[in-house]
């Protein structure tokens, strides 16, 4: 019963334990990123990182993933990955083309072939026809999408699956304790 009580410990704490070397990669601040352009179907953003954000004149390997195709130069598909060359000061302009039928959020991750630093940016693209309407202001919204999202933050959802798991090793200690009681 002690080996099976030390592998269900040392198994849950392999699981809190992942994402925290998740969060040992080098990323880019907010700050070094900023965002700017049309977030709309067939428009272009562009997404600029400051200068030191990356190596000088270092690789940097692009991608960007969505609902639809992107466009990154002239390769359009769902997954788009390019690589860029940052400038002699280390910053980098990517600029992402939207597809006519776009909707959804987009993912850029600009990745440093050398030094590992990860920058992301995010865009959420109003569907062509939503986004005309909320110019237009004929929906009668104000323009913003609705949220539909949950709110329950990852750290809650681990320490209820732990109070779980918890909970079911108890009941499984005390049933051995009652059973070995009876037999005596």
């Amino acid at each position: 019963m002690k080996k099976l009580i030390a592998a269900v410990v040392l198994a849950g704490a392999a699981l809190l334990a992942t994402p925290a070397v998740a969060n040992a990669a080098g990323y880019t601040p907010d700050s070094s990123v900023s965002v700017s352009g049309n977030y709309a179907a067939g428009g272009t953003a562009a997404v600029s990182f400051t200068p030191g954000a990356f190596q000088d004149n270092e690789t940097v390997n692009v991608q960007v993933t969505g609902a639809g195709a992107v466009t990154l130069g002239a390769l359009p598909t769902t997954t788009v990955s390019k690589s860029y060359t940052a400038a002699s000061d280390g910053s980098l302009v990517v600029r992402v083309t939207f597809p006519a039928g776009a909707s959804g959020t987009y993912n850029l991750t600009a990745t440093g072939a050398t030094s590992g630093v990860v920058g992301l940016a995010s865009f959420t693209v109003a569907p062509a026809d939503a986004a005309a309407a909320a110019a237009s202001g004929s929906n009668g919204t104000n323009g913003t999408l609705a949220f539909t999202g949950g709110t329950i933050s990852a750290l809650a959802l681990w320490v209820g699956g732990g109070a779980v798991l918890l909970g079911g090793g108890l009941l499984v200690v005390r049933g051995s304790v009652r059973r070995q009681r009876e037999t005596v």
